[in-house]
């Protein structure tokens, strides 16, 4: 089935002309079902990317599902047309009212300052509040999830002595876990961030449960247990050049980066980096939509308000 978006979205071209089934509003208006309302907070610079890369994921699935973009008012975008950002996003304040089957949110180059000094972080703890009580699950990527951790349960990010950029190996460390179904017991994915979190940290929380890790990248997946709450702290849904562009930038910059690790042949970045984690990328996405989502989330969005307030930083 297809993801519902509008038809003059910049996404759409690129999506079809991959093969990947997107309906347009007039169409799906015409259907009479209930699609699954999905909401991504997309706080990159690099929106029109990210939106791409999110929607080839949620429409490889058998379900439809309607996508809100979502902006926080708080920050300036400089690397996208206000025109864009006018014509496909909201803000949290216009749906704050209602709720939402899923919600996605995603990464942000702002791993070195405190979250308090993150220039929208009032506004993405009011929607993590949000979405605690109106979403019934909720995926977190790479600096959102070391975010929501902190937020949720307390849990602090370490900055690391150097960059971890490349593609790593990964054990599954519940395969009985619905999010690996069709899993093998090794994936790659790849991992783009300047600071991490420790298992030490997470373990005492009786409510959160370590997904998958890394014996070089570090912690990979950890989901609270009831699944309303699945953090990652990679980057499966990354294209094949994303960790190329983020290189090739970094060194116009003169920040000296290391060559992502286990991404161009030879190492050599003269060579095309191979797609080695699309199929399990793929594979999640439809399994946190399925399981995690569709299997469970009420018909009426109004019966999903069943959680109850977080408690910060407690320890269970």
């Amino acid at each position: 089935m297809p993801i519902k978006i509008p038809g003059d979205l910049p996404a759409r071209m690129a999506l079809e002309s991959e093969n990947i089934f997107v309906m347009t509003e007039d169409r799906a208006n015409t259907q009479d079902i209930r699609p699954l309302e999905i909401a991504i907070v997309n706080l990159m610079p690099t929106k029109i990317a990210t939106e791409t890369q999110l929607l080839r994921l949620l429409g490889n699935s058998p379900i439809q599902v309607n996508i809100t973009l979502l902006r926080t008012r708080a920050h300036e975008s400089t690397h996208v047309p206000r025109i864009h950002l006018e014509r496909f996003y909201r803000t949290f304040d216009r749906i704050s009212q209602g709720g939402f089957d899923g919600m996605i949110i995603t990464g942000a180059p702002v791993e070195h300052l405190p979250y308090e000094e993150v220039d929208y972080w009032q506004e993405l703890r009011e929607i993590m509040d949000y979405a605690r009580q109106n979403v019934y699950s909720t995926l977190f990527l790479c600096w959102a999830a070391q975010a929501a951790l902190n937020y949720y349960y307390g849990i602090p990010k370490y900055t690391l002595p150097r960059k971890i950029s490349g593609i790593f190996c990964h054990e599954v460390l519940c395969p009985q876990c619905r999010l690996f179904r069709g899993f093998d017991d090794e994936f790659l994915a790849p991992h783009s961030r300047h600071t991490e979190i420790r298992a030490a940290d997470i373990l005492p929380h009786r409510d959160l449960e370590i997904l998958s890790q890394s014996n070089e990248a570090g912690i990979a997946m950890v989901e609270s247990r009831d699944h309303s709450q699945v953090f990652m702290t990679g980057h499966l849904e990354y294209d094949r050049d994303t960790l190329d562009q983020e290189y090739r930038r970094d060194l116009g910059r003169g920040l000296d980066p290391a060559v992502p690790a286990h991404y161009y042949p030879s190492d050599n970045p003269e060579n095309l980096p191979l797609m080695t984690w699309k199929a399990h990328a793929h594979l999640f996405f439809s399994n946190w939509l399925n399981y995690y989502v569709y299997q469970e989330t009420p018909y009426s969005l109004s019966s999903i308000s069943r959680k109850s307030a977080p408690d910060h930083g407690a320890t269970y």
